[in-house]
């Protein structure tokens, strides 16, 4: 027979108010099944439908949402308020319609007797560490200071985010100007001027003849060239979506002059924050180690870090493995070394983490210094050029007038 879930509030024999939903068959079954628990029912109700809310602005869950999240509910447990008090002031501050219903359904689990950690699972938005974390903080007895570590790990890694999307942003929006502006004197400057030259007549010189040549197999085929940059876009985006071309890009990405040092202190950054936080949060270090690969973002750093993981379970060491596999330099190897030998693996993990966010700001300075000058210059000398192929005609004109 189907089922109905149902949301319902009562008190126990001491006045203690309760909550929750549970699935039934019909309402008199589940008034039978709270009164087993010795609860004395106050109101029950049919939950609502859900309404499936579709992806779009504002809908999406970022890490910063889940920073404020677990920053506010660290603060409150931290300040003694019950967890099922914590969720509801959590829910009904929620700005996002969709993190909103989350916390509400994780709250709901919990006041159903779920542990944080099984509710929070439930929910596709809380990763593996997130939730490996809090179970590791409910079993010790420790959430509150497991929710501040987690709160400080997610304001760091957003950080960091916005640092490489920054880095990567800058000459894709300067590059992509550089080239608008070249299309756009192409399609409607250039074939201004070409009309003027078919009135002087006479031999046109090589740079304005290549010009408009251009020109015209841009007016021409510009619906081609689109199609084949938009075919060459949803290609390689499903190629990247496969797991041999998510690896060859990625490693691709590693080896690139400039921008590949940034991508790889961001991966060293994010591997020694995320395995430090987990290690020094209780989580033991095989899982830590599989969690921290699905989490690198990057496939290269997960093979590595999965090998890692295979060769600790044969009785390795950490840092034996990082070494062979070439990814980590080799400060990052000895540093983790040395906290394994010492017996301080977190605090040398996160020293190596806070480290590494530094090299990312200079090498994400570095980048803007020199990648600015030099679409500077490219876009200079690609309009540049075009401006002195279309004049040409014109001073080869002025000097036959002057001459005669």
């Amino acid at each position: 027979m189907s089922t109905t879930t149902y949301l319902w509030k009562g008190r126990t024999p001491t006045g203690e108010m309760l909550s929750g939903e549970l699935a039934s068959e019909n309402k008199q079954e589940l008034i039978n099944t709270l009164r087993k628990r010795k609860i004395i029912i106050t109101t029950i109700r049919e939950k609502p439908k859900e309404i499936k809310l579709s992806i779009g602005f504002g809908s999406r869950i970022t890490t910063r949402d889940l920073g404020v999240f677990t920053r506010q509910f660290a603060t409150m447990i931290n300040a003694g308020l019950p967890m099922v008090q914590c969720l509801d002031i959590l829910s009904s501050q929620m700005d996002k319609p969709v993190f909103k219903k989350i916390v509400s359904d994780v709250m709901y689990d919990v006041e159903a007797g779920s542990t944080l950690a099984e509710a929070l699972r439930k929910q596709p938005c809380f990763s593996d560490l997130f939730v490996n974390m809090i179970e590791a903080g409910e079993a010790g007895g420790i959430l509150d200071v497991i929710l501040n570590r987690l709160a400080v790990y997610l304001e760091k890694a957003d950080a960091l985010m916005k640092k490489v999307k920054g880095a990567m942003t800058y000459p894709v929006v300067v590059f992509s100007v550089c080239i608008g502006a070249s299309i756009f004197m192409l399609i409607f400057i250039i074939p201004t001027f070409a009309q003027m030259f078919k009135d002087f007549g006479g031999e046109l010189p090589m740079p304005t003849k290549i010009v408009m040549g251009l020109s015209n197999f841009l007016k021409a085929n510009w619906w081609l060239l689109a199609g084949v940059a938009v075919g060459a876009t949803i290609g390689l985006r499903r190629y990247y979506k496969t797991e041999k071309g998510h690896y060859r890009i990625d490693k691709i990405a590693l080896r690139t002059p400039i921008i590949g040092s940034v991508i790889r202190k961001a991966a060293v950054a994010r591997f020694t924050r995320t395995l430090g936080t987990l290690v020094s949060s209780g989580v033991p270090i095989l899982n830590g180690l599989e969690i921290t690969a699905r989490t690198s973002g990057n496939k290269v750093v997960e093979e590595a870090v999965l090998k890692t993981r295979t060769s600790i379970s044969e009785g390795n060491t950490i840092a034996e493995p990082l070494k062979e596999c070439g990814v980590f330099p080799p400060m990052v190897v000895q540093m983790i070394g040395v906290g394994e030998q010492t017996g301080a693996l977190d605090e040398m993990l996160e020293k190596v983490a806070d480290f590494y966010d530094s090299e990312v700001d200079a090498a994400v300075n570095a980048l803007t210094s020199i990648i600015e000058p030099i679409m500077i210059v490219v876009m200079g000398g690609i309009v540049g050029g075009m401006l002195i192929a279309m004049y040409l005609p014109m001073f080869k004109l002025v000097s036959v007038v002057s001459g005669g």
